[in-house]
């Protein structure tokens, strides 16, 4: 299994992220991933290549390192241990600097530094937001900028989560209850606020393995409740002609794309 790194002297995230979706282009390849982040001093970039080091040593392949090193001494001493680098920001920075006529400044962890207070502050806000109207626990919507609509553990909660986190988006969300169910159209705690909806469903199969690792052995997790409760949702997201996607075999960061696309809610990714 060929050993993978993303190396960063901030987070990491940013470099997984790009690394992790160059590596989903080449399906069969199998490998071992590693985050490593805050290498921000050459001690800690010469710790750093002695486990890629190692790592190769064990598994008898070269390493792949994705790596946002700011600093040229770091990025030579891993460059040092023979692993194949892959800078994830220099092919982005040379071509902007001559189209800008600008040079880069980098700088240590720049990439998830706090330079803007209230973008932060307004994700701190809607994370808060979230957690407090999360599962129908507070029923006033009107901050909310959207409110996501499925039955229990259709994957509500994370996807909201995500959207606060990532986009600073103010999202609720209500869990339809077999009451809900058994009546005609939207429940009334959602009539106000039609424009703000949008449904999630999932495979009851899927749905049933869920709910039994929650409650083992009990009505709730049978598949035949499993399989009453989607088709019934979903019959009523047809009937209101409300937009929603299954997560069955969808990531978050897909199913929060798309939720924002089809809502029109324009928000950059922190």
């Amino acid at each position: 299994m060929r050993p993978v790194f993303y190396v960063s002297d901030g987070t990491g995230i940013t470099t997984e992220t790009i690394g992790h979706s160059v590596l989903a282009q080449f399906q069969g390849v199998q490998y071992h991933a590693h985050r490593i982040p805050f290498v921000d001093t050459p001690e800690k970039a010469r710790q750093t290549a002695e486990i890629i080091g190692l790592q190769q040593s064990q598994s008898g392949q070269r390493a792949v390192v994705f790596t946002s090193l700011v600093d040229a001494e770091a990025h030579t001493v891993l460059a040092a241990t023979g692993a194949l680098m892959l800078d994830v920001l220099t092919p982005f920075a040379q071509p902007l600097e001559r189209e800008l006529g600008v040079m880069r400044s980098p700088r240590v962890g720049g990439a998830h530094a706090m330079v803007d207070y209230k973008a932060y502050e307004d994700r701190i806000n809607a994370t808060h937001f979230s957690l407090t109207h999360d599962d129908g626990k507070d029923f006033d919507y009107n901050e909310a900028d959207l409110i996501l609509v499925g039955v229990s553990r259709s994957g509500k909660t994370p996807t909201c989560l995500y959207m606060a986190i990532h986009y600073g988006v103010k999202a609720a969300n209500y869990p339809l209850t077999p009451d809900d169910l058994e009546c005609e159209g939207l429940p009334k705690a959602l009539l106000p606020h039609r424009n703000k909806l949008f449904g999630l469903t999932i495979d009851p199969g899927r749905l049933q393995q869920i709910r039994q690792e929650r409650r083992p052995n009990s009505r709730y997790a049978t598949l035949e409740q499993c399989r009453r409760e989607v088709a019934t949702a979903e019959a009523m997201f047809r009937t209101v002609n409300l937009p929603h996607l299954s997560t069955t075999h969808t990531s978050i960061e897909e199913i929060a794309s798309k939720i924002l696309a089809q809502l029109g809610i324009e928000k950059n990714l922190f």
